[in-house]
């Protein structure tokens, strides 16, 4: 049984507005984070953190000052790490399902980051995330995980993946749920 689903494709292809239409779908049972992008007079200037429970950091910006760069932004590592790395540890914790947006080059400068994915896809809940379409290693080992379904988003099936995506939560979910019943069962 897959556990995970993890959503790729193309940059600009509406990953992250398919994780978006699905978090309200979620309500409370999720925890995480989703990304945006910080716009100034219609130029794109960076991307914003945003955590499922309304906390807010800068991830990335042109101005920013920081040895971690991609392409024209700077990544905020600091930043990035003091929103994201408390959701995701609350989402293990306290949530029956964790979002992150997204696996990609510039959260995968954290190495905490990095320990707190590998933590989350061993762990026991499911784990729904963008992931970067082109790997490296650390994304590869991710992708090829016999745990994983790897969802292709495309402009063709973007509008309705967030109602597929919510059914195979579902299916996870309730399989979760009977084997926690059957081990239980067992004592």
């Amino acid at each position: 049984m897959k556990k995970h689903i993890l959503l790729t494709g193309k940059p600009g292809v509406g990953k992250t507005s398919v994780i978006k239409k699905i978090i309200p779908l979620l309500g409370t049972s999720a925890g995480g984070f989703f990304t945006e992008e910080i716009r100034v007079m219609d130029r794109r200037m960076g991307f914003r953190i945003v955590t499922l429970d309304g906390k807010e950091g800068i991830m990335a910006h042109v101005d920013c000052n920081s040895n971690y760069k991609v392409g024209k932004y700077r990544v905020d590592l600091d930043s990035f790490e003091r929103v994201a790395i408390p959701a995701l540890e609350k989402a293990m914790k306290d949530k029956s399902i964790i979002v992150i947006d997204e696996i990609g080059k510039m959260e995968l400068f954290s190495a905490k980051f990095r320990e707190l994915v590998r933590n989350i896809l061993d762990g026991k809940k499911p784990l729904l995330c963008v992931i970067k379409e082109n790997g490296d290693t650390f994304t590869e080992e991710i992708k090829n995980r016999g745990d994983v379904s790897l969802v292709t988003v495309n402009y063709e099936n973007r509008e309705g993946l967030p109602e597929k995506v919510l059914d195979m939560l579902k299916v996870m979910k309730k399989f979760a749920a009977i084997t926690v019943l059957r081990n239980t069962d067992a004592y």
